[in-house]
């Protein structure tokens, strides 16, 4: 008989590479609360949320090549969305004839729709252009929201909103509880990275990198390059909402600086730091840039006092060493992905 084909390893590097990570991230809860350092939790908690806003820039930047420096604004607007209506359903005054509410089944879907109403004439104007003209216009975009953030005194101004409480889900799920809300983060999570794997492996992903790679090849095919890129626009800022939505309730506050174009500059630099156009990279430079942010203050500052504030100093050549020798990043590095 033929010898018969050999079949593709089911358990290859990179999947063993993801199911340690999903065993270490189900597994934290209960080892936080065995080491009794309920803190990490939050920490997870924070490092998860960033971790959708950066997979979410990374489904433009790094499989359509947009380099967006404003979607930072897509998050603050899903932040407002909750704070907006928390801060009307708490003093009983409506918003524009509706009451304002917590329930995250109603707050959590507005927030993205919130994210993706604002990436629409944002992609719709930025798309007609390329390079650094995309990159200026959506940094101006998003400055021009923070700036109307800040000036809108009803909802705070420059304070923000401070949340007296988390939002309310139906049933057994009380997300006031952190193990808790850190599950749902870490399921809505999950669920994204799905979404965005099943569209970057459709037609419509093949279209996105397609254009990435070479724009008129693929318009001289008679795909609708823009209008794909803008339907990628707007999942993402969809996808960046309800980031903005988690992390108002994670940190129970939202104010303009979740807007500001630095934030969008962190989101890159998570993006870069895990492995551009990987998915699964960004969730690792996420974790990478808030542990770095976290704990090498604290050892720089036991080295000498006041040294912690200059922590970025070490954020720089990990940063050249990964460029010039992991192309993929962190991601690369774990899975073994040449570059």
């Amino acid at each position: 008989m033929p010898p018969t084909a050999p079949r593709t390893a089911l358990l290859t590097r990179p999947r063993i590479a993801l199911l340690i990570l999903l065993a270490v991230a189900l597994a934290l809860p209960t080892v936080a609360d065995w080491m009794g350092e309920p803190f990490y939790v939050r920490l997870a908690t924070r490092i998860l949320v960033f971790a959708l806003a950066a997979v979410s820039l990374d489904l433009i930047l790094g499989f359509g090549g947009m380099v967006s420096f404003g979607h930072a604004a897509f998050v603050g607007i899903g932040g407002y969305a909750v704070g907006i209506l928390f801060a009307h359903q708490s003093d009983g005054s409506t918003l524009f004839g509706f009451p304002g509410t917590v329930n995250g089944l109603i707050v959590w879907p507005l927030a993205m729709l919130a994210g993706a109403l604002a990436a629409l004439p944002v992609g719709a104007i930025s798309l007609r252009t390329t390079g650094v003209p995309f990159i200026m216009i959506t940094l101006a975009f998003a400055q021009m929201l923070f700036y109307l953030m800040t000036g809108l005194k009803a909802y705070g101004g420059d304070d923000g909103i401070a949340l007296w409480s988390r939002s309310t889900l139906p049933g057994p799920l009380n997300i006031t509880d952190h193990t808790t809300f850190y599950y749902v983060v870490l399921g809505l999570l999950v669920a994204a990275l799905a979404l965005g794997w099943r569209l970057v492996n459709s037609r419509f992903g093949r279209v996105i990198r397609g254009a990435k790679d070479n724009e008129r090849r693929m318009a001289a095919l008679g795909y609708p390059v823009t209008r794909y890129k803008l339907a990628a626009f707007v999942i993402a800022g969809a996808l960046a909402g309800l980031a903005g939505a988690l992390l108002a309730n994670a940190t129970m506050f939202v104010g303009p600086q979740y807007l500001h174009w630095s934030r969008s500059g962190d989101l890159i630099v998570m993006v870069v730091l895990g492995g551009i156009g990987t998915l699964i990279g960004p969730v690792l430079g996420a974790a990478a840039l808030l542990l770095l942010e976290e704990f090498v203050p604290e050892l720089m500052d036991l080295a000498h006092a006041g040294l912690g504030e200059h922590w970025k100093i070490v954020l720089g050549p990990v940063l050249i060493l990964l460029v010039l020798y992991a192309r993929k990043g962190l991601w690369g590095v774990v899975a073994g992905r040449r570059p």
